[in-house]
């Protein structure tokens, strides 16, 4: 049996164990920077295990730092090791959930709608698995991430010094993907998932009675003119060539069936693989906005806020995923050509700082993410955490 099957064969051995912890972790859920009980959890589990564990990182992340068999010097056996970083997030979504699952959340208005459960099962299985072994020269850093979902924790790690604190080489994530079958591996080279800006508009006319709109300002009536005007921004101003997506995903405004009211706002997201291109939205969001309420006797005030970067991955770490992949899995489970998402992911900001790569790792068909029926798929989880653990011990080598 080669070493890599043989990480497969390991993980899978306490398989019944990681499911306990995705359960455990699914019945409590905490959304962004809410982390408490996970990071706990988390951070217990890596001490017992013999981790240097750094809590608070981030506000509620978590790294846990593992040196291999030369002790990590830098200066140690064969000169200089590699630092090689593992990424899992941790938070859930506010939403509640619809699975009727014996473990479903216990927390109202929370819920693992993404399988962050599952990404920090799987980490925590690598990390079990390379402490119980060693089988690497260089120096682990486990990285457990807060608030992925569009909160900016990546952001606050990095703003709390994680690469000065725990430098890393190179840096890899997985998410699931429940688009079946189970237990194949897609990468992207390049950009691989959209960048993301998330925007307010506050529209104010002028307040009247119901049946007197003659002596106000509809701000109603603006908005649906706007959001109407902004579906135009991708159809006429953007180079057909370049994927680009604005979605109005509120519209809210007053109180009462009888009353214009005073103000209006809409929300949304804009999507796009392309600086240059999501500064072009900003633009025309703007212009619009502007224009559209002046036409209408309003005023508009518009906030546009980026929350993610284009990820972008990184050629050769892509190569070192696939290569561990097909160790694992077989060459007919491991997809060099997926397509980008429109999707975004916070990672994004680690990979401007260190190269990694970020791949997708299939489960059996199920509701969407961010669905409330959305239900992960168990038998993928020594999957993903086979596949970090080798990547750990192929790349964490005395250079």
């Amino acid at each position: 049996m080669g070493v890599q099957q043989g990480v497969l064969e390991s993980i899978t051995a306490f398989q019944d164990e990681l499911v306990a912890w995705r359960h455990d972790i699914h019945a409590w859920p905490e959304i962004g920077f809410e982390e408490t009980r996970t990071a706990a959890l988390v951070a217990d589990k890596l001490e017992s295990w013999g981790y240097e564990v750094h809590r608070g990182v981030g506000r509620t992340g978590v790294v846990g730092v593992l040196r291999g068999r030369t002790g990590g010097d830098r200066q140690g056996a064969g000169g200089n090791v590699r630092r090689v970083g593992l990424r899992a997030d941790m938070d859930a979504l506010p939403m509640e959930e619809a699975t009727g699952l014996p473990f479903a959340s216990r927390n109202p208005g929370r819920f693992h709608g993404c399988g962050h459960d599952g990404h920090t099962a799987m980490l925590l299985g690598a990390a079990r698995y390379l402490a119980e072994t060693r089988n690497f020269d260089g120096v682990v850093n486990l990285i457990f991430q807060p608030a992925e979902e569009g909160l900016g924790g990546a952001r606050a790690m990095l703003a709390d010094g994680l690469f000065e604190r725990f430098p890393c080489d190179e840096i890899y994530a997985l998410h699931n993907a429940p688009v079946g079958p189970s237990g194949h591996i897609g990468i992207c080279r390049g950009a691989a998932m959209a960048g993301a800006d998330f925007f307010d508009i506050e529209i104010t006319g002028k307040g009247s009675h119901g049946a007197m709109p003659n002596v106000g300002v509809d701000p109603v009536m603006v908005a649906t003119a706007l959001a109407q005007a902004m579906q135009t921004i991708v159809s006429r101003n953007i180079d057909p060539h370049q994927p680009a997506v604005v979605s109005v995903t509120r519209i809210h405004a007053g109180s009462a069936y009888n009353v214009i009211p005073e103000k209006a706002t809409l929300a949304g997201t804009v999507r796009a693989f392309d600086d240059r291109v999501l500064k072009k939205i900003r633009e025309r969001i703007e212009t619009l906005a502007q224009g559209v309420a002046a036409a209408y006797g309003a005023t508009a005030r518009v906030e546009i806020r980026n929350i993610f970067n284009v990820l972008s991955n990184h050629d050769a770490q892509c190569d070192v995923a696939a290569e561990a992949a097909t160790e694992l899995l077989g060459a007919d489970r491991v997809h060099l050509d997926e397509t980008p998402k429109m999707g975004s992911e916070d990672f994004a900001d680690m990979l401007q700082q260190a190269p990694g790569a970020y791949v997708w790792l299939t489960g059996d068909v199920s509701a969407p993410l961010h669905n409330p029926a959305f239900v992960f798929d168990d038998k993928i989880l020594p999957v993903g955490a086979a596949l970090l653990a080798r990547i750990a011990e192929k790349r964490a080598t005395a250079a």
